[in-house]
């Protein structure tokens, strides 16, 4: 079929103003297609990483926002003695905007030691050292540095809070590059802020081989009659009810890509039909010339293809060009979503064009394959 393709793309071309539409409404509706996967993949890693499965997070109970949470600090010292725990931090957040929101800047205040043992981070600009030894100096994800476009030497300010940019950090988890790591005593003692002596939430590491679900009740149990009761959770399960509502919105989402999938079958299909009608005599021709109804219809078929695979290379490259460039997420109490592309969202969106273009194809190409010559050839 590949000798056939010069007369595929000659027969697309003369009708290039129709074709132009189909391929762009194509990439058009892949294009969105793309943009919830991304969404979905983003709420996947958030979750599912190793880390939130290793993980808890103890939080202050019946709170939500980070900003009403607080904990005593020395909380810590008996957390750490609590069986099947391997190491804690406490953490201060603060953040610009609770609700959900595309620029949430998230603030976490940890000790210096704590970072480097807590958090898998790769410095590409600046360095640790210059964070150690500068106690308003802050480690900046490349995610939030791009979006807000900061730079290393820098001041950025967010209400009451004014930090000087010591390092820009790339993460394995892309949710992290929006994160924004400063010194725990530093956010303590941000005037308007007065939290010394308090932080909003513990992340603990589990030891080898401990039970998450019975270290979460041992560190509850052991603040039950405190002063503040305590609600701990697996990072995993924490980060998912954090961000429940724009989860289930993204589960809503899941339904407009098959919506858009739906919406490019229609248009190719159109496209197909009306390619097949308008050159019923020239595939009589074809047959007259020995062309078989397996070869007609696999002409038809191809073109079908061509323009679905078409759309879908315009649609994926420029979902997956502007995910890369604008570093997009999405954020509610404290926890954020980021959409990043991957080679599976390429191969989804490619793989999704391909059986569009197929299955589009396949009642226009039997149509044409089954046309009788003699009615073909006295057709106007």
């Amino acid at each position: 079929m590949l000798r056939f393709f010069p007369y595929l793309v000659k027969s697309l071309w003369r009708h290039r103003v129709r074709t132009g539409l189909t391929v762009s409404g194509s990439a058009v509706a892949l294009f969105v297609f793309c943009f919830v996967g991304a969404v979905q993949e983003g709420l996947a890693r958030l979750t599912q990483n190793r880390q939130a499965e290793r993980s808890l997070i103890v939080f202050q109970t019946n709170r939500f926002c980070p900003s009403t949470s607080k904990l005593p600090e020395d909380y810590g010292r008996t957390i750490a003695e609590i069986p099947g725990v391997g190491d804690v931090t406490p953490i201060k957040v603060f953040m610009n905007n609770c609700r959900a929101s595309l620029d949430l800047v998230v603030f976490h205040g940890m000790p210096p030691d704590k970072l480097r043992r807590f958090r898998e981070m790769n410095v590409i600009d600046g360095g640790l050292q210059s964070f150690e030894q500068r106690p308003d100096a802050a480690l900046v994800g490349q995610a939030l540095a791009n979006r807000r476009h900061l730079k290393v030497g820098q001041r950025f300010a967010i209400g009451e809070v004014t930090v000087h940019i010591a390092g820009i950090f790339t993460a394995s988890s892309p949710a992290e590059e929006n994160f924004l790591y400063t010194h725990l005593d530093f956010l303590q003692r941000t005037r308007g802020l007065n939290s010394v002596g308090t932080v909003t939430q513990f992340e603990v590491k589990l030891a080898e081989g401990a039970d998450a679900n019975a270290v979460s009740r041992a560190i509850d149990a052991a603040f039950h009659g405190g002063p503040v009761a305590t609600d701990t959770r697996p990072k995993g399960v924490f980060e998912a009810n954090a961000v429940g509502d724009l989860a289930e919105l993204i589960g809503f989402a899941h339904y407009l890509g098959y919506a858009c999938v739906g919406l490019v079958l229609a248009i190719v299909s159109t496209t197909a039909l009306m390619a097949v009608q308008d050159r019923v005599r020239e595939h009589a021709v074809l047959q007259t010339l020995g062309f078989t109804g397996l070869r007609i219809f696999g002409l038809v078929l191809s073109e079908s293809m061509i323009v679905g695979v078409g759309g879908g290379v315009l649609g994926v490259g420029a979902a997956l060009t502007t995910l890369g460039l604008s570093r997009l997420a999405v954020g509610t109490e404290g926890v954020t979503i980021a959409f990043t592309p991957s080679w599976t969202l390429a191969l989804h969106g490619m793989g999704a064009a391909l059986v569009i273009g197929v299955v589009a194809g396949m009642a226009p190409a039997w149509q044409a394959a089954r046309a009788d010559i003699v009615e073909s050839l006295r057709a106007i």
